[in-house]
Formats: C-alpha cells, structure tokens, sequence
C-alpha cells in the first residue's frame, strides 16, 4: 500500500466517521466498490489526478446519483483523495462499506465474521464455489444469504454475501480476515488468532486476553482455532506478529538444532 493511499484511506475514513449511516449505506458503499471494480474507466476516472478535485467528486453525482446522500458524501470525499492506482480507490470504497457496516451493526461482528472464515475452510467445496471467478456473483450473494440468514447479525451477513461478489484476486478466506481486521480497527481493537491442542477455558482466554491488551496497549479480540498440529501449548497471531508457544514448534526447534 503506497503512503498516498495511506492518506486517502484516513482521510476517506475520516469523513465516513462524520456521516450517518446505516446497513443500507453499507450496501450502497459496496455496490459503488463493485461497480469502480468492475469499470476500468470508471475507477480510473476517480482516481485520475490529472482531473482536479471537484471534478472527480462532481463525476460521483454523476454516476452515484440514485444513492443516499450519506453514499454519495462518502464517495465524494473518496474521489477527492489522492490513491497510489484505481485498484487501491476501488478497496478503498470497499473498506468503507465495511467499516459502515461496523457502526450501524454494533453486534459481534469479528467473531461472526471469524466463524464464518472457519465455516468455509472447513469446506472446501463452498470455498470453491464462492471464489469461483466465472459465474453469477449475484448468485453467490444469494447463497451466502441462504447460509447465513438468521444465524448472525444483518452487517455480518451484508459484508460476507458482498465480499463475495467481488473477491478480486483474493480468496474468499483472505478477503474475510481482513474484512476482520478492518472490524477491529473501526472500533479500537485489535485481533489475535489463537491455535490452541484443546479448547480454551474461560479463565484461560479473559488472562490471554488481558495479557494480549497490556502487551499491545489497545483491547483485543481473541479468535481462537483448536488445531491438533499445535500439541500443547498455543501460538498466536495478530497482525504480523506470532507468538509461538506450542510444543509442536520447540519440538521442531529442537530436532533443528539437533540436525545441526
């Protein structure tokens, strides 16, 4: 990600934190990201800087003119921003529509959105059928709807059946953990991604937790994955950082220092 779109990312996020909205602007916001996605001209209109500021912010009216005027502000004051390329505005919009999503679902979006990630890994063939680049995408939001409905909250369900309508060039899995992380952030967390041999007690996930939150300085949420490859102990991840405390992993240290 280029240091321009740094900037364009908080500015944009900025003004979606001074808008009102609601899962209908989430919606609008994502079915903006599919159709830049989906334009090579529209996107690279929006992101053109050889076209001045209100020159892109007046194509949004243009274009966008059907959606909310809470949509529309947002997508003005992405389009006036300064993105590194048009691939990076386009999942600039696609953020927003999840950090939308966020703020008018104040549910427990990144552990739904987690289970979900789970769900699907655990599934090879609905993987391959929502990453699928050929195909009605329409069709793979209306499965996910079929999947989901009643069994997590109306953002998880508005975020999942959208990013699978447009995966680009990621997985459905990679586009769900960020999707995640972009959750947490919108709400001054971060997440961690615990693999542990055996279920965690309660008592031992509020002290990781704790720990995990004086370690980082802001609160985390703690996504935890029992994977009999870990052994004993744990092995954690947030972010970039892992933190392997599982026995599976000083095993493997020790049969390499013994080779050595």
């Amino acid at each position: 990600m280029g240091s321009a779109t740094t900037q364009a990312l908080k500015a944009s996020a900025d003004a979606l934190a001074q808008a009102t909205v609601d899962l209908d602007t989430a919606r609008e916001l994502f079915a903006a990201a599919r159709a830049a996605g989906g334009s090579s001209a529209l996107s690279g209109a929006l992101a053109d800087q050889t076209a001045d500021a209100p020159a892109r912010a007046a194509l949004v009216g243009r274009v966008f003119g059907s959606l909310s005027p809470a949509a529309q502000r947002v997508l003005a004051a992405v389009a006036e921003q300064r993105w590194s390329n048009a691939a990076d505005l386009v999942r600039g919009i696609e953020e927003l529509a999840i950090r939308a999503a966020s703020k008018a679902d104040q549910g427990d979006l990144e552990s739904e959105l987690f289970q979900v990630t789970r769900l699907i890994a655990q599934n090879p063939e609905l993987e391959l059928a929502l990453g699928a680049r050929l195909g009605d995408a329409s069709k793979k939001g209306d499965l996910v709807a079929t999947l989901l409905g009643g069994r997590v909250s109306a953002g998880s369900e508005v975020v999942v059946s959208s990013l699978v309508q447009q995966p680009g060039e990621r997985r459905v899995r990679a586009a769900l953990q960020h999707a995640i992380r972009v959750v947490a952030d919108e709400r001054g967390r971060a997440v961690a991604t615990v693999h542990t041999a055996a279920p965690l007690t309660d008592a031992q996930r509020d002290r990781l937790r704790a720990a995990l939150t004086a370690r980082h300085g802001s609160e985390v949420t703690v996504n935890e994955v029992v994977d009999s490859s870990v052994v004993g102990g744990i092995r954690v991840q947030i972010a970039d950082e892992v933190i392997d405390g599982s026995i599976s992993s000083r095993l493997s240290d020790l049969r390499t220092r013994l080779a050595g």
